[in-house]
């Protein structure tokens, strides 16, 4: 009897494997086969419908969901460029030093991409930069060096450090993430075509704030050439940052002023990456804190997506551009990193409260503020 219960049950579950061999999963994995490397699974996310939203506004809001690269963020992309690019151009041999100015994913993502092809890598970062992300970049093998955070025009300024430190060294290159083009490059080869092959070329907006410029110029430079100029492209853009205005009075910077909670993004000038394809953009929308705390816990709650606060403001985007383009449209934004290095912030009730942010949260999702 027993005997005749395992050949039922091995029966059963050869049969189910072999129909299974047509299921959605099964024909990804067998596309996607194995990577040589870490270097390789950078890129081919998902594309997720975002349901709620979706119903809410009669339109598909589909995010690219970043977060699944292997270090966590869009970024990823970037670093694997510029790295690539210095290769190409011989500046970057064997056993070199890359050498970036950064306070966040891109510098992760260089960790990865660095121990990946063998590479040492220094990080120069403002010390106002919480201990948490030094740890963890001196955990993924960086030399890091928290200096005073200066202005842009100071000559101390981290990313001027940085690029001096390259320059010191032989075999040396200094990545320049805002001004180096390869940036942008990443997302006219991999992403605007990951996302036009996702949806059959069947996407009517994209959206997404910008800090280097890369993301937002790249995809919106891929879209705009392969549907001819009908995919429409918005920028999203935090308090503090002057793109938005820019955009708006048609070439004016201003002076920035002001902050945001988000990381990542938000500009005082126009990068090199942007600068090639701002005049594509067919607008902007500027979005607060308290739009992007609020869709940070609508997001763990009605989609199980844990999400930082600047992909939290590029969902906010995505809504307000399906608004404005009313019912049936499809708009695609970029879910660039998870909340996990965030969490101690987004999810503290005497941080929010700091920022003036609290009453942000949802009264029904405060179950969610669990940390003091």
């Amino acid at each position: 009897m027993f005997r005749q219960s395992i050949r039922r049950f091995g029966t059963t579950a050869l049969r189910a494997a072999e129909a299974s061999t047509t299921s959605y999963n099964v024909r990804v994995s067998k596309a996607q086969g194995f990577t040589n490397g870490l270097t390789e699974a950078i890129g081919n996310t998902p594309l997720i419908r975002l349901k709620k939203l979706s119903e809410e506004t009669g339109c598909n809001i589909l995010g690219k969901a970043e977060f699944q690269n292997p270090g966590g963020s869009v970024k990823d992309r970037a670093a694997l460029f510029v790295v690539e690019d210095a290769e190409r151009k011989g500046l970057l041999k064997p056993g070199g030093t890359v050498v970036e100015g950064t306070a966040g994913n891109t510098g992760i993502g260089l960790a990865h991409v660095c121990r990946s092809k063998g590479y040492k890598l220094v990080i120069y970062m403002p010390n106002t930069q919480s201990q948490g992300k030094i740890d963890l970049l001196r955990l993924l093998g960086a030399e890091v060096y928290p200096v005073p955070a200066v202005a842009f025009d100071n000559p101390q300024n981290y990313n001027h450090q940085a690029r001096r430190h390259a320059e010191s060294l032989d075999n040396a290159v200094w990545t320049n993430q805002f001004d180096n083009t390869a940036n942008r490059q990443a997302h006219i080869e991999t992403t605007g075509p990951e996302i036009w092959a996702q949806t059959n070329g069947q996407i009517d907006a994209f959206t997404c704030a910008t800090g280097t410029g890369g993301t937002l110029a790249g995809i919106t430079r891929y879209l705009k050439t392969v549907s001819d100029g009908k995919v429409k492209s918005f920028l999203a853009d935090p308090p503090g940052s002057v793109l938005h205005s820019y955009i708006q009075s048609g070439g004016n910077l201003v002076e920035r002023t002001g902050s945001s909670i988000t990381e990542g993004i938000g500009q005082g000038r126009v990068t090199d990456n942007l600068q090639p394809d701002i005049g594509l953009l067919d607008g902007s929308l500027n979005i607060p804190d308290e739009k992007s705390i609020e869709m940070v816990y609508r997001c763990l709650d009605e989609e199980g997506l844990y999400l930082g606060a600047s992909s939290a403001l590029n969902v906010v985007a995505a809504q307000e551009v399906a608004k404005k383009l009313g019912r049936g449209n499809t708009v695609v934004t970029i879910l660039c990193d998870g909340a996990y290095r965030y969490a101690d912030r987004l999810f503290s009730n005497t941080w929010l409260q700091s920022k003036g942010l609290r009453g942000a949260v949802p009264k029904h999702l405060e179950r969610y503020v669990v940390l003091p």
